[in-house]
C-alpha cells in the first residue's frame, strides 16, 4: 500500500472517530451539564469588586453553562450575550426553548413556564416545581423540598465546544485527505497537520504499542489528540470554553480508551491478568482482583481525573490572576494593579498554550501505553 494510500486512510478513519466520540460525548455532557453566569439573579448587574463576588465569578466560569456571556454593562444590569436551546424531558414530555426564556420571580429564582410546567435553575442545575408550586421552597442545606430534577439534553456552551473542536477536525483530516489525492505531499491545511500526525505516529503510538498493531489504534490516537488540543486551545478564548475541565467530558475519553484496550487485549493478557502464571496458586486470584481493578478502574481514573484537574486548575489561577487588578486596587492603585495583573496573567496564559499540547500529549501517550499492554504478545519459552 503506497504512502498515499496510508494517509487517506487514517484521515478518513479519523473523521468517522471525530464523529462518533462527538455524538456520544455531547450526549453524555449534556446529561451532566452544570450551571450558567448569574443564571439565580446573583449580583444581576452588580460590580464584581469583592474577594466572594470574584471567588463566585471563578466557579460559575468554571462550570458549564447554558447561554454566552460576553460583556454586562453594570450602570443599566444588561447582559450581552447569546442564549443556547433548553432541552429537557419533563412529567409534561419533552420541552424545548431558549434559555433567553429563564426570568426571575419576586425572591431571584429563575423560573420559566411551558406547557403546564414550571422549571428552576438552582444551583447551576434544571428542576422541575411540583403541580402547582409557583415558588421553590428549600430545607436548612438549601436544597429544593418541592422540585425535583428534569433530565437535561440542553445544548450547552460545553457541547458548542465540543461541535466546533469536531468540525475543525472534520475539516482539517478531510483537507488532509484531498492533499493526499493531488500527491504524496500535502497542501494546505494538510500540510500543518501532517507533521502532528506523524508526530503521534512515530513518537506515541509506534514505541507503544508495536510496529506489527499500532496502524489499527492510529485513528483513535489522533481523535483523541487533536480533541484534547482544540478545546485546550478553545479554552484560551474570550469565549470563555473549560470543555477539558468538565469532569463528565474526561470520564468520557477515558472510557473509551478503557473500552478500546479492554475489547482489544491478546489471549496472553487476559491470561497473565486473570490467571497469572510463574506465582504460587493460592495468590492467583488475589492478582487477578488486583490487575482488574487497575485495568477497569485506576488506569481510566488516572486518565480523566489528570485532564480534568491540570485544565480546571489552569483556568483557575489565570482568572485569580486577572481578579488582582480588582482585589489589590486599593493597596496599589489602579495603574500598578492593572499592570502587574495583566503581566501575570499574560505569562500564565503563555504556559497555558504550553499545557494545552502537554495534556493532549499525555492522555495520548498513556491511552497508547496501556493499549500496548493490552494487545502485547509475550514471548514462551
Amino acid at each position: 500500500m503506497s504512502l498515499v494510500s496510508k494517509g487517506m486512510m487514517v484521515a478518513k478513519k479519523s473523521i468517522k472517530f471525530i464523529a462518533v466520540l462527538v455524538l456520544m460525548m455531547t450526549s453524555i455532557s449534556a446529561l451532566a451539564n452544570g450551571g450558567e453566569h448569574d443564571q439565580e439573579g446573583h449580583g444581576k448587574g452588580d460590580k464584581i469588586d469583592t474577594p466572594e463576588k470574584i471567588n463566585a465569578y471563578i466557579k460559575h466560569h468554571l462550570q458549564d453553562s447554558h447561554d454566552f456571556h460576553l460583556y454586562t454593562n453594570h450602570e443599566t444590569g444588561v447582559h450581552y450575550g447569546f442564549p443556547l436551546p433548553v432541552i429537557v424531558w419533563t412529567s409534561e414530555g419533552l420541552k424545548v426553548f431558549m434559555s433567553s426564556e429563564f426570568h426571575h420571580d419576586d425572591n431571584g429564582h429563575v423560573i420559566v413556564e411551558k406547557g403546564g410546567v414550571q422549571l428552576t435553575k438552582i444551583h447551576s442545575k434544571i428542576y422541575e416545581l411540583e403541580a402547582g408550586a409557583h415558588q421553590v421552597q428549600f430545607d436548612d442545606h438549601h436544597h429544593p423540598t418541592n422540585a425535583h430534577k428534569v433530565l437535561d439534553f440542553s445544548i450547552t456552551k460545553s457541547v458548542v465546544g465540543m461541535l466546533l473542536a469536531g468540525l475543525l477536525m472534520i475539516l482539517g483530516f478531510g483537507a488532509l485527505a484531498k492533499g493526499y489525492k493531488k500527491g504524496a505531499i500535502p497542501t494546505g491545511m494538510g500540510r500543518v497537520l501532517e507533521p502532528l500526525v506523524i508526530y503521534v505516529r512515530d513518537e506515541i503510538a509506534r514505541p507503544n504499542i508495536g510496529e506489527k498493531k499500532y496502524r489499527k489504534f492510529m485513528s483513535f490516537l489522533l481523535t483523541v489528540f487533536f480533541f484534547i488540543w482544540i478545546l485546550n486551545l478553545l479554552g484560551l478564548t474570550p469565549l470563555g470554553f473549560n470543555v477539558t475541565g468538565q469532569i463528565a467530558v474526561t470520564v468520557c475519553l477515558a472510557i473509551f480508551t478503557a473500552i478500546i484496550y479492554l475489547t482489544s487485549g491478546s489471549k496472553d493478557f487476559w491470561v497473565h491478568t486473570l490467571w497469572m502464571p510463574g506465582v504460587p496458586v493460592v495468590l492467583r486470584p488475589i492478582l487477578a482482583v488486583i490487575e482488574l481493578i487497575g485495568f477497569v478502574l485506576i488506569k481510566p481514573f488516572s486518565l480523566l481525573i489528570r485532564l480534568f484537574a491540570n485544565m480546571t486548575a489552569g483556568h483557575f489561577v489565570v482568572m485569580s490572576l486577572i481578579a488582582l487588578m480588582i482585589t489589590m486596587k486599593e493597596a496599589f492603585g489602579p495603574v500598578a494593579s492593572t499592570g502587574m495583573s495583566f503581566v501575570l496573567a499574560l505569562f500564565i496564559s503563555v504556559i497555558e498554550i504550553l499545557v494545552a499540547f502537554l495534556q493532549a500529549f499525555i492522555f495520548t501517550m498513556l491511552s497508547s501505553l496501556f493499549i500496548g499492554m493490552a494487545v502485547e504478545e509475550h514471548d514462551h519459552h
